[in-house]
């Protein structure tokens, strides 16, 4: 009813906004035993936990279904908050290696968490398929004045990524790569403005974005295809080219052992 209500209420306002295109929702499982990082997902933890809706482009339904699928996990412990993507992906690729390059600039994956939703002072960590971090702190939108902090630094984070093919070998297809993050909730407790670990039953806005650029091989080695812009593929749709909208960002709810399965 709330639904249908906010719905009737958007388009009142002129809003072209459809129910899929509503802020995503997820119930995040707390776990007993914690998850060995090593971009598998093949953890018995995981299988407690549901996989999100396939990403869609960043814009929403006006824009086609993404070339290639990409799907999320997530859960949790007192230590951790884990994250976990599969991306389908024939040409595994990376050329970004040090820590705080901006990894956009490859193919990655993103992470976007604001613990007490105000859409300010709030946390972005990337990886690409190498396994470079790039992590940054807003303490307010870029739209507000910004500034992006690169010297944050999400202290004890975890991360690890598995490639079902060959990375950087244009000779052959790939089928996809996974990534697995285990962020520790003492480095999101500075700004959380809230528990940090949460309390079960408690809603975080987080969000996820896959950037992806195409490609040429030029002897034998990938290349960006010259003039082309990136696509941009996400969890919660934006409504608009720009992640840093959050109040778009799903909702993620914590909540106990019982609720997994």
């Amino acid at each position: 009813m709330r639904t249908t209500l906010f719905l009737l209420t958007l388009m009142a306002a002129g809003c072209a906004t459809t129910e899929a295109e509503l802020p995503k929702r997820y119930t995040c499982v707390k776990i007993t035993a914690p998850v060995a990082v090593d971009g598998r997902m093949d953890d018995a933890a995981w299988n407690a936990a549901a996989w999100t809706d396939w990403f869609v482009d960043i814009e929403g339904d006006v824009k086609p279904r993404p070339r290639f699928q990409t799907r999320a996990k997530m859960l949790w412990d007192d230590t951790y908050f884990y994250v976990a993507a599969w991306m389908e992906e024939p040409h595994v690729w990376g050329s970004l290696t040090e820590h705080d390059q901006i990894v956009f600039h490859d193919n990655d994956f993103e992470v976007f968490i604001d613990p007490d939703g105000d859409t300010a002072q709030y946390y972005e960590i990337e990886v690409n398929a190498l396994n470079t971090i790039f992590d940054l702190f807003l303490h307010k939108r870029y739209l507000d004045g910004g500034p992006a902090d690169h010297d944050w630094n999400a202290e004890g984070l975890r991360t690890a990524i598995y490639v079902d093919g060959t990375l950087n070998d244009p000779s052959d297809v790939d089928r996809f790569w996974s990534v697995e993050m285990a962020i520790p909730w003492a480095t999101l407790a500075p700004f959380a403005n809230r528990p940090s670990p949460p309390h079960a039953g408690d809603t975080w806005r987080v969000n996820f974005s896959r950037v992806q650029w195409q490609h040429v091989i030029r002897e034998g080695r990938y290349r960006k295809r010259p003039d082309t812009k990136e696509d941009n593929w996400v969890w919660s749709p934006q409504g608009k080219i720009n992640m840093h909208l959050p109040r778009h960002w799903g909702y993620v709810t914590f909540a106990g052992p019982e609720a997994g399965g």
